[in-house]
C-alpha cells in the first residue's frame, strides 16, 4: 500500500522507526522488537540505513523492510541515501527494492559516510540531505559526492520513475547546514515539485516549532502531507549528541527536566516519555497529518505512546 494514502483528513497516521543493529548479534533481538511493535498496528514502520547512517547499507534495510511487509503484515518504508551512490548503484537500489515488493521509500541525501570519491563543501541544506532521522547523518559539512546526486531532489527523480511512493525530509528548525529559513522552505517546496508524496520532520522539542513550520511550508505551497517525527527522551547523553547533530533547540522545561535527573536512568526515561507523551497528544489534538515515533529499537517507547495516545 502507498503510505501516501494513508493520510486522509481529520486522520493521524502513527508509525515508528526503527534501525538495522549494527552487529549481526543484535538481528535476532531486532525482529523479536519487530513483533511487538507491528502488534501495535502503526500505519508504517521505516528502517535507516543503520545507526549512524552506514550500518548493514541499503541490503540491510531492504531485508528488514521485506520482513515488516511479508512477515508483519505491517508496511515498511526504506530509506535510501544517495552521497556515496552511482547512477548505476541507485537503480540496482531500486530493483532489489522492487524485487522484495517494498514500494515506499524515504529518499534522503545522506553524509557521504562511506564515500568513495570527490569531497565538496556543504553550502545549503539539500546538500547535507538527512533529517537526522536515526541513521540518516550527522550534518557533518563535509560531504562526498560519488555519484552525481547533490540533492535529495535528484534521487527522488531517479525513483519516482520505478514507480515508488516518495517520502523525503522535513525540517522544523532548519538544516543545521542551512542558515536560511527561506532557503530551507525552498529546498521542501523543490522535494515536493520532484515527486515527493510526503514527508517526515526532524524532530524537534516544542510543538510551536512545529507549527510554524506547517503554516510556512503551506504558505510556500508545500500540500503533501507532513508527518512530526518525535523522539522520546531516554538520556542526558542522547540529548546532547541529538542537538549536535540535528541542531535542535531545548526548550525550558527539557533543560530543567535534564538538570533534576542528570542521568538517573528510569527516573530521566519516565520523565523523557511523559514529555513526548504530552508533545504527542498536543499534535494529535492539533489534527496533524501524522506522528513518527523514533522507538530507537525498543518497543516499550512505542507502546507507552501509543497506550496514552
Amino acid at each position: 500500500m502507498r503510505i501516501a494514502d494513508q493520510y486522509k483528513p481529520g486522520k493521524t497516521v502513527i508509525s515508528f522507526e526503527i534501525f538495522p543493529p549494527k552487529k549481526e548479534i543484535g538481528a535476532q533481538s531486532l525482529y523479536y522488537a519487530l513483533d511487538e511493535l507491528c502488534a501495535l498496528k502503526p500505519g508504517f514502520i521505516s528502517v535507516t540505513c543503520g545507526a549512524g547512517g552506514s550500518a548493514g547499507g541499503a541490503g540491510a534495510t531492504a531485508e528488514i523492510a521485506e520482513h515488516i511487509i511479508k512477515e508483519c503484515g505491517t508496511e515498511a518504508l526504506a530509506h535510501v541515501t544517495c552521497a556515496d551512490m552511482s547512477a548505476g548503484e541507485v537503480e540496482t537500489v531500486a530493483a532489489d527494492l522492487k524485487r522484495r515488493g517494498i514500494e515506499n521509500v524515504l529518499a534522503l541525501r545522506g553524509d557521504g559516510g562511506e564515500v568513495k570519491s570527490k569531497k565538496e563543501k556543504v553550502k545549503s541544506a539539500d546538500e547535507a540531505e538527512g533529517p537526522g532521522l536515526r541513521g540518516q547523518g550527522s550534518g557533518n559539512k563535509d560531504v562526498f559526492f560519488g555519484g552525481g546526486f547533490r540533492y535529495a531532489k535528484d534521487l527522488i527523480v531517479a525513483l519516482k520513475k520505478h514507480g515508488f511512493c516518495l517520502g523525503a525530509a522535513g525540517y522544523p528548525e532548519g538544516h543545521i547546514s542551512c542558515d536560511s529559513e527561506i532557503d530551507d522552505i525552498a529546498h521542501l517546496k523543490q522535494k515536493q515539485d520532484a515527486g515527493a508524496d510526503f514527508f517526515i520532520t526532524q524532530l524537534f522539542f516544542s510543538n510551536d516549532i512545529f507549527y510554524r513550520f506547517l503554516d510556512r511550508a503551506r504558505a510556500a505551497g508545500v500540500t503533501r502531507p507532513i508527518c512530526a517525527g518525535v523522539m522520546p527522551i531516554l538520556s542526558k547523553s542522547q540529548i546532547e549528541r541529538m542537538i549536535f547533530m540535528c541542531g535542535a533547540s531545548l526548550p525550558s522545561p527539557i533543560i530543567k527536566m535534564i538538570n533534576r535527573y542528570g542521568d538517573e536512568g528510569d527516573s530521566l526515561v519516565k520523565a523523557g516519555l511523559e514529555y513526548s507523551c504530552a508533545q504527542m497528544q498536543g499534535l494529535y489534538a492539533y489534527g496533524v497529518d501524522g506522528i513518527h515515533i523514533y522507538t530507537m529499537n525498543k518497543p516499550f517507547i512505542a507502546k507507552y505512546c501509543v497506550e496514552r495516545l
